[in-house]
């Protein structure tokens, strides 16, 4: 077994994020939840499925780099979660390289990115916002060679 089941790595992500809302206001575990599907959705493996969930829970502090060290979880989701992490001040092409270097985060980016660039998703931020992240999601997609959604 791995250690974490993915019922119990869902109910960590739910409830580290619960206090959590995306830049429309709406329930980040909302976003999670369709990375995860999305994910599943692309034939993603257990170890994807659970670094799904936990994608966002170190970087934006939810959950320690040290929780994370010594969490009940394969390695490679480990390295999914680490490669995933958008630094400070990190250019976009090493953070795509990151991914691109790591086994198995790429399709969980590619998800993430899926239900970020939504048009009914991006309909509920300011233009200025919208604008902003749709050229951001489009730079990654590109040096991440992903095809442009549509």
């Amino acid at each position: 077994m791995h250690g974490m089941t993915l019922v119990q790595v869902e109910a960590l992500a739910r409830l580290a994020h619960a206090a959590q809302v995306d830049e429309a206001g709406r329930p980040y575990t909302e976003h999670l939840g369709a990375v995860v599907m999305g994910v599943a959705d692309r034939g993603g493996s257990y170890e994807q499925i659970a670094a799904a969930w936990l994608h966002e829970a170190v970087e934006d502090g939810v959950l320690s780099e040290q929780w994370l060290a010594g969490a009940a979880l394969p390695q490679s989701v480990k390295d999914m979660i680490r490669a995933l992490i958008e630094r400070p001040g990190e250019p976009l092409e090493e953070y795509a390289a990151r991914i691109l270097a790591t086994p198995g985060a790429l399709l969980v980016k590619e998800s993430d990115l899926a239900h970020q660039s939504d048009p009914r998703r991006l309909a509920l931020l300011s233009p200025a916002a919208r604008d902003r992240l749709t050229a951001k999601y489009a730079h990654i997609r590109g040096l991440l060679e992903l095809p442009t959604p549509g």
